[in-house]
């Protein structure tokens, strides 16, 4: 198996990540453009959310799992897969089990959504307008936005639904829990089938413009559950605060801790900063302010950080099983 996609970004430090998604955010204010879509238009526009919606909620049994980097009880070497010192703490988990949606919310998911409240479009600018039209291209939103959208949309169809616990998509993303390292239909990756190669990505980057990824969401079989692009297509919001070690005190259920001033991100980027295709492994975990506003650089520049850099802060909905 190899391992040398997610190695190189597990150790990306936090600054140059950051860095990297904010040189592709517009470096001005974002603007939100009015929707053009009649009152009919956005009724029928829900009506077909609600369809799809329903359709695309993923049973995920409930059991118990080693949560965290298993390397040390699955490997010959007995080694961490990720060199992380946040995932590092092994713990057993028992989950009820729960649905969760088998693809990421999409640029047109939301726009359905801001039409039927009657909020600004997200993602406006001029650069935002180059990629956020292509079919089937993730959303990408503050973490407050991604509750907003989970909420109103387990309305429509009367299942409450939220963000995914961040052990819940852990769980997901392994198949049940299992010692599965990549989120994939067999648990490896196999650059041009169930990931996309850096030809793939480049060209369809150069077709496309940088801001897109290396393809429309769907493109590649999903793992054993039926859930697609868990393994790369960007960071996923869940519902917990971030903090550095988990509480091996919560052991059903866990929802991480009461409070804090970031949220857990799961999965990962695309690409880093020297272009290469990254992709990550089911135990990686970032983090991310819920509202993401400017970051300064290392050479002192403060760039705009909009909530909808194309490479982050994607998300899926989760609700209670049937």
């Amino acid at each position: 198996m190899s391992f040398h996609r997610s190695l190189l970004f597990a150790v990306l430090p936090m600054s140059l990540m950051l860095g990297t998604a904010a040189c592709h955010a517009d470096n001005g204010s974002q603007r939100s453009g009015p929707s053009t879509k009649t009152s009919a238009d956005s009724t029928a526009a829900v009506e077909a959310l609600k369809i799809k919606t329903r359709k695309r909620l993923v049973d995920v049994p409930g059991g118990s799992f080693l949560m965290g980097d298993f390397g040390p009880v699955h490997n010959e070497e007995k080694l961490p897969y990720t060199g992380a010192f946040d995932d590092d703490v092994l713990r057993t988990v028992e989950l009820d089990g729960f649905r969760m949606q088998a693809w990421k919310v999409t640029y047109a998911d939301f726009d359905t959504y801001s039409d039927a409240v009657g909020q600004p479009r997200v993602a406006q600018s001029k650069v935002d307008q180059s990629y956020r039209h292509l079919p089937d291209i993730a959303a990408g939103v503050s973490w407050t936005q991604a509750v907003a959208y989970c909420e109103w949309i387990g309305k429509q169809i009367d299942i409450p639904m939220t963000l995914p616990t961040e052990a819940q998509w852990e769980y997901a993303a392994r198949a049940g829990g299992k010692m599965r390292v990549y989120a994939t239909d067999n648990g490896e990756l196999d650059n041009g089938r169930n990931v996309s190669s850096i030809a793939q990505y480049n060209a369809f980057a150069s077709k496309h413009g940088q801001r897109t990824y290396a393809s429309s969401l769907g493109a590649f079989p999903p793992n054993p559950l039926g859930l697609y692009d868990m393994v790369d297509h960007g960071r996923e919001w869940v519902s917990d605060w971030y903090a550095p070690e988990y509480d091996v005190k919560q052991i059903r259920n866990p929802t991480g801790p009461a409070s804090g001033t970031e949220r857990v991100q799961r999965s990962s980027t695309d690409r880093d900063a020297d272009q290469l295709s990254v992709t990550s492994m089911t135990m990686t975990r970032s983090h991310q302010v819920p509202e993401p506003g400017p970051v300064t650089l290392a050479d002192g520049q403060v760039l705009e950080f909009s909530p909808n850099p194309n490479r982050g802060n994607g998300f899926r909905c989760a609700a209670r099983a049937r």
